[in-house]
């Protein structure tokens, strides 16, 4: 999968500035910012109309950009999540304690996931670290498995669309939960 390095360097600095970008995942679009301004986490929230509460999902390139959200001590969670990544599998972590709400929502936990798409992986190596990546669709709409699909829902909110491909299209990561390893969601169907 090709991107220019002027695309990847012009959507970094995007996210750096509060702003959001659209890249495929895995299974659907995602709608990227920085996690930890809390600025642009809200004007994601805001595109979505989705509620600070329920808390939002980091991707990564490697583990080592997620570990400073997880609460220290849980090597055996950890072992079960690695055992799954790079791949399109979020876990329902223990929250570091500094890891700020409007990651978490009203939740102890944290959903984190190492990416397994070229991509979005190469979109957190130039930025850096960690980016929250939320589906790319209002809340209660179906996801996008297109650029189109993310402009006709979100339009003027979305600052890049980084063109790419999806890996599995319409399949939405798992979600389990790494205390009782159950699957919160499977294919996108939402088990809560």
């Amino acid at each position: 999968m090709f991107v220019s390095s002027h695309r990847l360097q012009q959507a970094v600095r995007i996210l750096h500035r509060g702003g959001l970008v659209a890249h495929p995942t895995e299974g659907v679009w995602g709608l990227a910012c920085e996690p930890l301004n809390p600025q642009a986490v809200m004007r994601l929230l805001a595109a979505k109309q989705r509620s600070p509460d329920k808390g939002l999902i980091l991707v990564a390139a490697h583990i080592d950009a997620v570990l400073p959200y997880l609460a220290p001590g849980n090597d055996a969670i950890l072992q079960q999540a690695e055992a799954t990544w790079p791949g399109p599998v979020t876990w329902l972590m223990p929250a570091a304690p500094n890891t700020p709400w409007w990651l978490r929502g009203t939740h102890e936990n944290i959903a984190v996931r190492v990416t397994a798409h070229p991509l979005a992986a190469l979109l957190c190596l130039a930025f850096g670290g960690a980016l929250v990546s939320s589906s790319a669709n209002v809340s209660g709409h179906p996801a996008a498995c297109h650029s189109w699909q993310v402009r006709a829902q979100l339009g003027e909110w979305v600052d890049m669309n980084l063109a790419g491909d999806l890996q599995t299209p319409g399949q939405p990561s798992e979600i389990r939960d790494a205390a009782t390893g159950h699957s919160l969601r499977v294919a996108g169907l939402d088990k809560r």
